[in-house]
């Protein structure tokens, strides 16, 4: 098993490299799409000037990808997967709509050049909603900050309005009104029409996609179906398109969170059968409709025994922290992922030892 990082956009430099690596990762996953350009609070470039591209298309190119991941290699790093396209690119994908077309096309030349440039995985996840409804608060042990969500006592639910997938702006003359109710047939279609064409340029490009699961996991949010929403509609999308290539980002907490299942019974049942891309490696307290997220080794999940399945299935990949909670320092990121991490890396540690 491999240790690794994951990295929003405006977090890909040269910086953040060496600490991941001080931290003892070798891997990064890394996402290009920038979530927080309206945040004023959110630095909207790096060392590398990556976030202050306007057309962000230029940084998925196989010219954009090649950079980013020279300079991650230069830091003794290996750029192990790319996380979330952009809704901006494949918002009609989502949503069945007249571009869906073109950006299915512009969605298969990513996948191209992230084979040729050498990216293996391609998180992805088949949301209309996203992540949506989390709440912050001091949640953690020790009153750190962290996020949870809240159910019928957290924000109330609206309509998607049009112009926005994954709780992003992608067309603000967009005119009023909402984008409807999407029903689960129709986002299971969605999702074949997506793998159909686009798996057989993951095949050949060398490239494995990696779907998330839904966070939160509830049937419907906000008028749209989710699509793996319980343990089991993973073996559906496995099932929907058998292939290597097809593949999962097993996020532990979003499974964790579920209603039905044993959590050690499912890690055992998707990592028996490789079907696991890379892990978001996240323990939560709780489940649908009231859950918060805490530190990795204070949660309901034993994650001891999480790696163990994993190691005893031979699962060799890598595992990230996510969402890990803030701690009260100048730098409650990097303290809150550093503790992670070096629980992480420990447990790896003793498992080889047990061997």
């Amino acid at each position: 098993m491999k240790l690794g990082l994951g990295l929003y956009r405006h977090m890909l430099t040269r910086d953040n490299f060496r600490f991941a690596r001080q931290a003892g990762a070798t891997q990064i996953v890394a996402h290009l799409t920038n979530y927080f350009h309206d945040d004023p609070n959110i630095p909207t470039t790096g060392d590398q000037g990556w976030g202050e591209i306007e057309d962000d298309r230029q940084v998925w190119t196989y010219e954009g990808l090649s950079e980013i991941k020279a300079a991650i290699n230069a830091e003794g790093l290996e750029l192990a997967a790319l996380e979330n396209f952009n809704p901006a690119h494949w918002y009609d994908i989502l949503l069945d709509g007249p571009c869906k077309d073109e950006q299915m096309e512009f969605i298969k030349q990513i996948i191209r050049d992230m084979g040729r440039v050498g990216i293996p995985v391609m998180g992805y996840n088949f949301s209309i909603a996203g992540v949506w409804g989390h709440v912050q608060g001091p949640y953690a042990r020790g009153d750190a900050v962290s996020v949870g969500f809240l159910g019928v006592d957290g924000p109330q639910e609206t309509p998607i309005p049009k112009g926005m997938v994954w709780n992003m702006v992608y067309d603000s003359d967009a005119p009023s009104g909402s984008i409807g109710t999407v029903t689960s047939e129709q986002l299971w279609q969605r999702l074949t029409d997506f793998l159909k064409e686009v798996l057989p340029v993951a095949e050949e490009a060398g490239v494995r996609l990696a779907a998330h699961p839904d966070d939160p996991p509830m049937p419907t949010l906000r008028n749209t179906a989710r699509l793996v929403y319980q343990p089991h509609y993973y073996q559906r999308l496995l099932d929907l398109a058998p292939s290597p290539h097809n593949a999962l980002e097993f996020c532990i907490g979003s499974l964790a969170e579920m209603t039905e299942g044993d959590i050690y019974d499912v890690v055992d049942h998707y990592s028996k059968q490789d079907a696991i891309g890379y892990i978001h490696f996240r323990n939560v307290r709780g489940k649908v409709p009231q859950y918060h997220e805490v530190f990795v080794d204070e949660g309901d999940v034993d994650m001891v025994r999480v790696m163990r399945i994993l190691k005893k299935n031979g699962y060799a990949g890598v595992l990230i922290p996510d969402h890990t909670p803030q701690m009260i320092c100048a730098a409650p990121w990097h303290a809150g992922m550093s503790y992670a991490m070096g629980y992480m890396r420990a447990v790896m540690r003793l498992l080889e030892v047990e061997d």
